[in-house]
């Protein structure tokens, strides 16, 4: 029996170690955590319970059959946040790149469908490069099983994708599909194609940052939610807002215990609203003093800033806030803004979280005619994912992912 213990657990380092140290080694020169390393962050000390250690790919086209690796590029499971269970999976860049198999994606539907039956949310780490190219339609067929989930899931668990390395084809549209998408400044990347493939066909040199880096995606194209410096503050990050959601539709609204007391008066609030209706003031200040302990997890912060929206408590509960932002073209509402909060509203009124608006509105501001300004130009293929009838596409209104 030692010896068959011997062996299990032989075989369990090889399998951690994924791609081997030389890849492991590369991953950290770039500033980035493996797939492993960022479960540990993210989820609570010694809670990961992992699926399909010792899985391989089942190819033997192209001298495939030569490599395998246990794990196949996905690392999927589950585990606690502050006691609460999540399921999730993290794509190991040290192996084929990340790149899905059908193997690959059996894992990752199985553990879609466990969190779906469990009602727990479910996370997804993104840090791969599509669809393992070797496997062909099999590989594009495991996407397809991993789309179908996304929308079975849709607005009965939590769904959240945080992007932590180079993601392009099917590992930018099932993030597309989830509720929120967060990335790594510098690190992370969405495309549909890459640049090289950009230079081939409109002979444009553009960079992968220009063409899907945070700041194009967190403040143009809308389709992330936000960008945070570094891995390691990506997941906390996470944490924060995984404790702020109910683990279904079905669920309780999270509650934690209140020290704020709901008596006292703060009469700074008095002298927030200026005398002059001309001057502009700033809303998130009154969010921070009515949400508890001015704890306020902000979403989409960098896009159509006239609007704010995120989540906070109110004596310990979870709320959604809505609010018009005053200092930024005095908190009209554009289409930019009314699809911000539109979103942001819907995703609250499926998992049954209160909302608290706060409303301080110039009006309507109407968009140029189609003749007029930028909606007569031809956008550069370097800005977000598609070009779909003259606007950008994202996620928010049918043309996330599909222009190409």
């Amino acid at each position: 029996m030692k010896d068959v213990l011997k062996e299990l657990e032989r075989r369990r380092e090889i399998a951690r170690m994924g791609g081997g140290q030389a890849r492991i080694d590369a991953q950290h020169k770039k500033g980035k955590l493996t797939a492993r390393e960022r479960i540990d962050v993210f989820l609570d000390e010694g809670s990961f319970e992992e699926f399909d250690m010792y899985v391989e790919h089942r190819s033997t086209d192209f001298g495939m059959e030569k490599t395998k690796i246990a794990g196949d590029g996905v690392v999927t499971g589950w585990g606690t946040v502050n006691g609460r269970p999540v399921y999730l999976f993290a794509k190991d860049f040290t192996v084929f790149g990340g790149s899905l198999s059908e193997a690959h994606a059996e894992k990752v539907v199985k553990v879609q469908e466990m969190a779906l039956r469990n009602r727990a949310p479910i996370i997804g780490l993104y840090d791969a490069g599509g669809a393992r190219i070797q496997e062909g339609v099999a590989a594009l067929g495991g996407y397809a099983e991993i789309f179908q989930r996304n929308v079975l899931a849709s607005g009965v668990i939590p769904q959240i994708s945080l992007i932590m390395g180079p993601c392009a084809g099917g590992d930018v549209y099932s993030p597309a599909m989830t509720d929120f998408i967060f990335m790594v400044r510098d690190t992370s990347y969405m495309f549909v194609t890459g640049p090289d493939v950009v230079k081939t066909v409109t002979n444009e040199t553009v960079t992968a940052e220009s063409l899907g880096g945070a700041s194009v995606h967190t403040t143009k194209s809308s389709i992330a939610d936000g960008a945070y410096d570094n891995d390691v503050e990506a997941l906390l990050q996470m944490r924060r807002l995984v404790d702020l959601l109910p683990a279904s539709n079905t669920a309780e609204i999270p509650e934690i215990e209140c020290y704020q007391s709901v008596t006292d008066h703060d009469l700074s609030l008095d002298r927030l609203i200026p005398d002059n209706a001309n001057k502009p003031y700033d809303i998130k200040e009154l969010i921070l003093k009515v949400a508890d302990e001015g704890d306020f997890f902000e979403i989409q912060q960098n896009f159509a800033k006239n609007i704010v929206t995120g989540f906070g408590r109110i004596e310990g509960r979870s709320v959604g806030f809505v609010a018009n932002q005053p200092m930024v073209l005095a908190g009209v509402l554009d289409s930019d803004a009314s699809r911000k909060a539109a979103r942001f509203v819907r995703f609250c009124d499926c998992f049954s979280i209160p909302i608290v608006t706060f409303v301080d509105v110039a009006g309507v501001q109407p968009r140029p005619a189609p003749g007029l300004g930028v909606f007569n130009k031809t956008p550069p293929p370097s800005r977000g994912l598609g070009w779909v009838g003259g606007l950008w596409g994202n996620k928010n209104w049918g043309g996330g992912g599909g222009g190409g």
